[in-house]
């Protein structure tokens, strides 16, 4: 199928890359169909990828690992609140986090508070709310972001 995005013009889809999130993302709930891009065609070495919808073209939301940002990311919700999605494993489970990059990069921040949670498997996905204490909204990352690229050779 062919998609409108903001970054990447028009693409050619394969629909078995749609992700569905039926209450959408939090300030996006009207738009629930979704697929990640990469900006090169084979998926590696991305540390920033895109959260790209398919009801909006102009929606594209950088996302990122956790794990490029925290290493011991683990995020505490109620199991109910994951259930919709299907049977989690650590073989299909996806964790992204919402990036703010302002024109000034060393202030780019990742929140780490409400993380985009996906099954592989079922191409459902939803946005869940940390209940640790500790996971900001606005968590500077820039620095691990830098460390991430220069380990990977970008």
């Amino acid at each position: 199928m062919l998609v409108k995005t903001r970054h990447f013009g028009e693409i050619d889809l394969d629909e078995n890359k749609i992700i569905t999130f039926e209450d959408g993302i939090i300030g996006f709930e009207n738009y629930k169909r979704y697929t990640i891009l990469y900006n090169n065609e084979d998926g590696n070495n991305n540390t920033i990828s895109w959260l790209q919808s398919l009801d909006e073209p102009e929606l594209a939301l950088p996302v990122i690992s956790p794990l490029t940002v925290m290493a011991d990311y683990n995020p505490i919700v109620e199991d109910e609140v994951l259930q919709p999605l299907g049977e989690l494993t650590e073989e299909n489970v996806i964790i992204l986090l919402t990036l703010s990059v302002p024109s000034d990069l060393t202030k780019m921040t990742a929140n780490m508070k409400a993380p985009l949670v996906i099954n592989a498997d079922t191409k459902k996905g939803c946005q869940i709310i940390a209940e640790n204490p500790d996971y900001m909204i606005k968590y500077n990352i820039y620095d691990q972001v830098k460390k991430s690229k220069e380990a990977k050779g970008e």
